[in-house]
């Protein structure tokens, strides 16, 4: 059985006690910490920018997962690759032309960075099927994105196997991410459909053991 890893949402993090925040996850068994990045404009709330990961991205020995909520990802790209990002994900629903996603995921790539592709609980999985081949993540939102503490979507399960599924009969790389109401129940429906890492914000961060918390998510 594959190891499933687990990316702790900052958003959901005390901002006054980020440092050990983080600390705590890491040694908690997380591999990955997420950056949930929104603009006011492509989702209704407003979060933090580069700065914040460019402060942390090298306090840490965890992936920096960043995901970008905002309309315009070609505009900050630069400043989040300078800022120390692992993966930088965008959404699908954020551009008209296939050819500015193609583009804008070789600009990732040629800066040594992996490029990941999000899409919203609306959009179907065909949506993105000629991208897979290139991409090194596909991140499924179970939730509208926006905001944290909503309710599981179950239609993510039946994604999350499609997507599965395609990568073994292509043969593809990408793994495959689940972000939005993720617990000790749902997370199980993820792994169960193949998922490959599980976001979670309040579930870990409200919990005093964070270790627990992570662990209840996979075991």
């Amino acid at each position: 059985m594959k190891k499933v890893e687990v990316s702790p949402s900052i958003l959901s993090a005390n901002f006054l006690n980020l440092e050990k925040d983080i600390k705590d996850v890491y040694f908690g068994g997380a591999k990955y910490l997420h950056f949930d990045v929104m603009d006011g404009h492509f989702v209704p709330n407003i979060s933090f920018g580069s700065i914040i990961l460019k402060q942390i991205s090298k306090e840490h020995l965890l992936i920096n997962d960043v995901h970008l909520m905002i309309s315009d990802p070609n505009k900050y790209l630069d400043d989040f690759i300078k800022s120390g990002a692992d993966i930088i994900t965008f959404h699908y629903e954020a551009f008209n032309n296939d050819e500015e996603i193609f583009a804008l995921i070789r600009r990732i790539k040629e800066n040594n960075v992996k490029a990941g592709l999000s899409i919203k609980p609306a959009t179907p999985i065909e949506n993105i099927a000629k991208f897979l081949k290139e991409l090194d993540l596909v991140l499924v939102m179970s939730v509208e994105p926006g905001f944290g503490g909503q309710k599981f979507m179950f239609n993510s399960v039946e994604k999350i196997k499609k997507l599965d599924t395609i990568k073994k009969e292509g043969n593809y790389h990408y793994l495959i991410e689940v972000d939005g109401g993720i617990n000790n129940e749902t997370s199980k429906l993820c792994i169960e459909a193949g998922v490959d890492i599980l976001v979670a914000g309040s579930y870990i961060y409200n919990k005093e053991n964070k270790k627990e918390a992570i662990e209840s998510l996979i075991r």
